[in-house]
């Protein structure tokens, strides 16, 4: 692959390494060797054991759980490198956590959207790419370049492959996801339903109504972020007591945390899709209704395009 930044470097922090190697495969580079370890009270130690003196760096780290740990990867990483005189250090973040606290909530709440992306700034970066951003907005809450990639070409394709589109219907969990799902739509050519939705707390939801007429229809839920599955379990209720023929969900990020897992697995979702931006846990793996989707093409070519200085907006035309 060509560069225009110096040699290209793929770094990996250890949220999701399996991504990481894919990623590599794809562009047929062999990570760079770092020693990413912890001393006996946690504290994060980072080696980077390869010369990258002007080098086109990109640090693949996702800030998944345990978020924290991860994300003071991420930049202790970061400036490890940009203290070895990387020429160019980009933060390839597939999930990018905190992105849910992207406004105040309260009159004494914080944003912590915009402060973790001040860290990432502040540490040296110098570009960042990420996936399918929970508010579109955050990217502004970054002073350097940053790019959004979207899963959608993705998942199109997975859904061309498996279903006959003549009897398909996307459905927006919520009417905040409905510009998402309608692009999905429009890109399959498939009506569109939503699901009105109040949730009286984090983590717990309750469906109100379906808006559009599901009946008979294989209806697939589009989302960015699942995390208790409330809102999916819910939802694939609320479209077969509808009359929707079946249900499945196509979802950007599997956070899928505490008993999320057997919840999906229990649920009346023929089938769960998430992509790898989160390395995926046992439980999540063993649930037979939870099938995981291949991003590392994606995120490989957005890669190459930007160290090449080509566009990357281009891949979603």
């Amino acid at each position: 692959m060509s560069a225009k930044n110096g040699a290209v470097k793929l770094v990996a922090g250890n949220s999701n390494p399996v991504l990481a190697r894919e990623i590599g495969r794809w562009l047929g580079l062999e990570l760079t060797k770092a020693s990413v370890r912890r001393f006996a009270d946690n504290e994060i130690f980072v080696e980077v054991l390869e010369n990258v003196r002007g080098s086109d760096v990109y640090v693949i780290q996702s800030t998944s759980y345990p978020t924290n740990d991860h994300l003071m990867e991420l930049l202790i990483i970061t400036d490890a490198l940009r203290r070895a005189s990387a020429r160019r250090i980009t933060a390839v973040i597939p999930y990018f956590g905190y992105a849910r606290q992207d406004r105040k909530v309260g009159s004494r709440s914080p944003i912590s959207a915009k402060l973790v992306a001040n860290l990432i700034t502040r540490a040296g970066t110098d570009r960042v790419l990420t996936l399918d951003l929970h508010a579109g907005q955050i990217q502004g809450f970054f002073d350097i370049p940053t790019d959004n990639l979207y899963a959608s070409p993705v998942m199109v394709r997975d859904i061309k492959e498996r279903f006959e589109l003549g009897k398909l219907m996307v459905v927006s969990p919520d009417v905040g996801g409905v510009v998402r799902a309608r692009g999905l739509a429009k890109r399959i050519s498939a009506p569109l339903a939503i699901i009105d939705k109040r949730r009286e707390r984090a983590g717990e939801s309750e469906v109100m109504n379906v808006i559009g007429d599901v009946a008979g229809y294989t209806c697939i839920l589009i989302d960015d972020i699942v995390d208790s599955g409330g809102t999916l379990v819910n939802a694939a209720d609320a479209l077969l007591a509808n009359g929707a023929q079946e249900v499945y969900a196509y979802i950007t990020h599997g956070v899928l945390s505490g008993g999320a897992a057997a919840r999906i697995a229990g649920s009346k979702l023929k089938e769960l899709v998430i992509t790898d931006s989160i390395q995926p846990t046992d439980a999540v793996s063993k649930t037979g209704n939870i099938r995981l989707l291949s991003i590392a093409g994606l995120i490989g070519e957005a890669i190459r395009r930007t160290a090449a200085e080509q566009s990357v907006s281009s891949l979603f035309d």
